[in-house]
């Protein structure tokens, strides 16, 4: 346990070490201005239209000599591109000014003379429309789409359509709508295909929470040819995905990698980013400890861009304090964060960045309140709760408003002032009534905006008609999409029917063992029947053959006796002949009769003894009818009667253990072996149905009741005299 904690405590020594190094690195990176031309080879002409970015950072305009001012630091990437040249990509090295020479550029779109003074001023609407849509696309929806319409109006080149569609995309990725946004990347990217809308269309595939198409998308561009601020566009946006699907450990390795990228090509803006998403990790995975670390570097970091980033990064490390009760820390970060929100640092342009919906006076108050609260500290609370109500109505913000009145209720009702807590929950009620009414107005006012966006996608999409290289290309990929459908339809089908039919010969397979089952079942059930027909008529006629011995030395009273017992015998075998087992006391029974009759008829051959357990509940036991019979047939025509002096018959029935008793019959005979050999020829050409026949129930009832029976049959004595029947019978 020692051991594993000063491992913990050397990692996070060493991760403080590290990040301290970047902060280093970082403050020693100092930012300057760079003045960019942009330039036509052929001409020497200003392009003053093109856009101009550094990691991310959009710089669109250049001033009244054709210059864009730059902000950037050493080793940085500036990226510039326009829908009339390719993309142009710089490693910034120092402060001097750069300028950029763009090949090939269509020079003569922008002439003055007055042959083409009319295709000038055209193709210089269509990019003041496409500019116009640009600068409206975070303002009014509307006439951002109007001008997208007409930009499109214009016959422009593939790549001005792909530029003009991308752009239209971006306009909806801002307002949410991500469907739209997606439709048109992918049309963007039909037109004319580049990196950079692809990775647009994979973010806004994840905002639209399509997590499989997102990464299938992002995982195809890991296979092209990247820039670095790409690399890590594509390795956080894998990671968020990661991270979304609740794969910890492999949203910590992508954002890893982004911030190595970041770290080595010094990316200033996506190192603070993935420091604070790291963060995020590793206070979802409840490694408390590397999150507050994680999320005091993203401080630092943001400390060295700008107030709107710092103010950022401490509303998520505030959240991360809230969450793990670290109140007091969290009040002073938040005290910190709202006297930045009074300070006039923060430029117009930033503010645009920051995220309206948190970062405003009222809902820093608010959370301070709040946190307060959770202290049960109330008095203190008060005072920030009505601040941030009052910041809230002076800016509209109904909804920070209800929620400070209700707390502030909740606040006087625990300090225990009932009136002012009164007086404040009506206030509340009055406030929920308010933005109901709102959000019905809010409401309507969406339904007719998601129309008015429907109608200009609709004209917009019209406009395609017109051109038959993108429409052409929108059907092929349409057809192939359906033909791959058609396919997975095709395969799907084939799949269900294998599967169905599977499944189909399974259930066929089971009704025929099942059939066969049964059908050996019956045919076990008719030939036991069989047999048993075949021992009644077996046994009557030994019986018969007993009757006449007396008739024929005309012992009429005997036969008389003998007649009368048999019947009594007869009667009971034949109402037990149906069924497969009977009560054991019953069988008992049957023998004493049996054996009586024999013994009346062999007087002077044998005596006998029936001997029974007291111990045993031969009611719990059962037997096949007729099962016992034959073997003291045999023991009595062919051992016992045979024997010059008088021999004796024992029949026993012992308890073996509780489920199990032993039915022993044995006779001091003449023995099996001499025996056979006092038979006839006839007698040795019939083998002994009785016996035969009673081996065959076994065998039957055995496989029907799981081995229920067992029979072995052994001499007496070494020499052969005398034969032994022991049968074990099981408890059903």
């Amino acid at each position: 346990m020692i051991l594993k904690k000063n491992i913990l405590l050397v990692f996070l020594f060493l991760n403080g070490i590290f990040f301290a190094q970047q902060n280093e690195d970082f403050i020693n990176r100092k930012e300057f201005f760079v003045k960019v031309v942009v330039a036509s080879e052929n001409s020497g002409n200003s392009i003053t239209n093109a856009n101009v970015s550094i990691n991310g950072n959009q710089f669109r305009y250049s001033d009244f000599y054709g210059y864009y001012r730059v902000k950037a630091k050493v080793n940085d990437e500036l990226v510039i591109t326009h829908p009339d040249f390719e993309t142009v990509y710089h490693i910034i090295k120092s402060d001097e000014e750069i300028k950029i020479l763009v090949k090939d550029f269509p020079d003569e779109k922008y002439s003055t003379s007055r042959l083409r003074k009319s295709k000038s001023v055209t193709d210089n609407f269509y990019l003041q429309h496409l500019d116009s849509a640009k600068y409206y696309a975070k303002k009014d929806i509307e006439k951002s789409l109007t001008f997208i319409e007409k930009a499109l109006k214009t016959n422009n080149s593939r790549e001005r359509n792909a530029a003009t569609y991308k752009t239209l995309a971006d306009i909806y990725l801002f307002w949410k709508q991500y469907d739209l946004a997606i439709y048109n990347y992918k049309l963007s990217n039909q037109i004319y295909q580049t990196i950079d809308t692809r990775i647009k269309l994979a973010e806004a595939q994840f905002l639209l929470k399509d997590l499989e198409s997102s990464k299938k998308t992002y995982e195809q561009l890991e296979k092209e040819k990247l820039r670095n601020f790409q690399k890590i566009l594509i390795l956080e946006g894998l990671a968020d995905i990661a991270f979304e699907n609740k794969d910890y450990k492999e949203a910590k390795k992508k954002y890893q990698q982004a911030f190595k990228v970041a770290r080595d090509n010094g990316v200033t803006s996506k190192i603070t980013d993935l420091t604070s998403k790291l963060g995020t990790v590793f206070s979802a995975e409840g490694n408390l400890k590397q999150a507050n670390l994680s999320f005091k570097n993203s401080l630092n970091f943001a400390e060295k861009e700008n107030e709107t980033r710092v103010l950022e990064e401490e509303e998520k490390v505030a959240d991360f304090l809230n969450s793990n009760k670290k109140y007091d820390e969290e009040i002073a970060l938040r005290k910190k964060s709202l006297e930045k929100t009074k300070s006039k640092k923060i430029v117009s342009n930033e503010v645009e960045n920051i995220q309206a919906d948190s970062i405003t006076s009222q809902k820093i108050n608010y959370k301070i309140g709040n946190a307060y609260i959770l202290k049960e500290e109330y008095k203190e609370a008060i005072p920030f709760l009505e601040k941030s109500r009052t910041d809230a109505k002076e800016n509209n913000d109904i909804v920070v408003e209800k929620d400070a009145t209700r707390k502030i209720s909740e606040v006087f009702a625990n300090l225990g002032e009932y009136d002012k807590a009164l007086k404040n929950y009506e206030k509340y009620v009055s406030l929920v009534d308010s933005l109901y009414v709102r959000k019905e107005q809010e409401i309507q006012q969406a339904k007719r905006l998601s129309k008015k966006i429907a109608d200009n996608q609709n004209r917009i999409a019209s406009l395609e008609k017109d051109k038959e290289l993108t429409q052409s290309k929108i059907s092929l990929a349409y057809v192939d999409q359906k033909l791959a459908e058609e396919n997975n339809r095709r395969q799907r089908l084939i799949i269900y029917s294998l599967i169905g039919g599977f499944l189909l010969m399974c259930l066929l397979a089971y009704f025929m063992y099942r059939t066969n089952k049964q059908q050996k079942l019956a045919n076990n059930l008719l030939a036991l029947k069989s047999m048993r027909s075949q021992m009644n008529p077996h046994f009557i006629f030994n019986a018969l053959n007993s009757v006449n011995s007396f008739i024929a030395v005309n012992d009429e009273r005997n036969a008389n006796r003998y007649l009368s017992e048999f019947s009594v015998l007869m009667r009971s075998v034949l109402e037990n002949s149906d069924e497969d087992f009977i009560p054991l006391t019953k069988e008992v029974e049957l023998l004493e009769l049996y054996v009586k009759l024999e013994h009346n008829r062999f007087k002077d051959k044998f005596d006998y003894q029936i001997n029974v357990d007291k111990n045993i509940k031969l009611d719990q036991f059962s037997i096949p009818p007729m099962l016992l019979q034959p073997y003291i047939e045999n023991a009595i025509w062919h051992g016992l009667r045979y024997k010059k002096e008088k021999g004796n018959l024992k029949i026993s029935i012992k308890q073996k253990d509780v489920e199990t008793i032993s039915i022993l019959i044995m006779d001091d005979g003449i023995g099996r072996k001499h025996s056979q050999k006092l038979k006839t020829k006839n007698q040795l050409k019939q083998k002994s149905k009785g016996i035969s026949t009673i081996q065959n129930r076994i065998a039957i009832l055995n496989d029907m009741y799981k081995d229920r029976i067992s029979v072995e049959i052994s001499n007496v004595l070494e020499t052969g005299e005398g034969t032994k029947v022991e049968l074990i019978l099981k408890k059903a």
